[in-house]
């Protein structure tokens, strides 16, 4: 059973994790996480443990912890996971949202446009909206699916985000509209196709960046 502390060790490296402090391919030296928080070294491998459950980093025995980095092929692979499993996931939550959420992912999406020149804003009202679509669901393992898949893709999503033309934002916004008004209708085909199709584009626009999964340390 894991700790107090090698659980709040988890929590601030998924923190670091998704937010682009610790980056794919960077070696997470447990020493000095255990100088940081003031704790031995098992919490720390306890904490290390989990995240490699979780996907977020990879052990390698008698050598160390790095964050994971995926290839261009897997994150394609994950991307058509999401395209298929993330309609259903929608249409477990979406009869049960309260109709004022569609407001909110409105004002949400309006938020976005305004934050075009600055990634960080950006990804974190892009996480809210999609993820306020998800919150009626049951907790259930499609749902910790979904969250696991959007964890380990979360710097290969920052890093596309950041090369987004104007023409590339517009058409986000115009996807989550589509998004809005199937769930406004409480149409589950319509809603389940428009998510696919938003994964789908963004997908194919990867492929076309190798760039983004050069890592930072062989």
């Amino acid at each position: 059973m894991s700790s107090v502390a090698s659980r709040r060790i988890r929590d601030q490296l998924i923190r670091a994790i998704l937010d682009g402090e610790l980056l794919p391919g960077q070696r997470i030296r447990q020493e000095a996480l255990a100088a940081e928080y003031g704790v031995s070294r098992v919490p720390v491998r306890e904490a290390l443990h989990m995240l490699e459950r979780e996907g977020l980093v990879t052990l390698v025995q008698n050598t160390g912890a790095w964050v994971t980095a995926l290839t261009q092929r897997e994150c394609t692979e994950i991307y058509e996971i999401r395209e298929r499993i993330e309609p259903l996931l929608l249409s477990h939550s979406m009869h049960a949202l309260d109709p004022s959420v569609c407001d909110r992912l409105e004002e949400l999406n309006d938020q976005m446009l305004s934050a075009a020149d600055d990634p960080d804003t950006f990804m974190r009202l892009d996480w809210e909206f999609h993820w306020l679509t998800y919150s009626a669901a049951e907790p259930s393992f499609l749902l910790s699916t979904v969250r696991r898949l959007w964890n380990v893709t979360q710097a290969y999503r920052r890093e596309f985000v950041k090369h987004q033309d104007a023409g590339a934002r517009a058409l986000t916004n115009s996807e989550h509209l589509l998004i809005i008004e199937a769930l406004r209708r409480g149409d589950d085909l319509d809603a389940g196709d428009a998510i696919a199709a938003h994964i789908r584009r963004t997908r194919k626009a990867l492929a076309h960046r190798p760039e983004i999964f050069e890592v930072v340390e062989p």
